[in-house]
């Protein structure tokens, strides 16, 4: 077997094993986001720079770092890209 057909096939795997829409990590991440932009809508518009910007950023964030750690070759990177995530959510 050839070395590209055994990186398409490692890819392959990875792909299933990390697809990131098929995780509820994911979409709750997404519903934080969702969540998060229908409050700062509420907020006073002195906050638009501030407090809501920084909200929206973080949350955001979540599904984004959860998204790209599935692209990484190793379930090490893969963790690190979670804890990122977690780390956005407690901010």
């Amino acid at each position: 077997m050839s070395n590209k057909k055994i990186r398409v096939i490692v890819k392959n795997k990875m792909a299933a094993r990390h697809n990131f829409r098929k995780l509820t990590i994911w979409k709750e991440g997404i519903s934080i986001v969702k969540d998060t932009y229908t409050t700062t809508k509420t907020f006073p518009k002195s906050e638009i720079y501030a407090l809501s910007n920084q909200m929206q950023r973080c949350s955001i964030s979540i599904p984004s770092n959860i998204a790209e750690g599935t692209s990484k070759g190793t379930d090490k990177h893969f963790t690190q890209y979670l804890e990122t995530a977690l780390r956005a959510a407690f901010e």
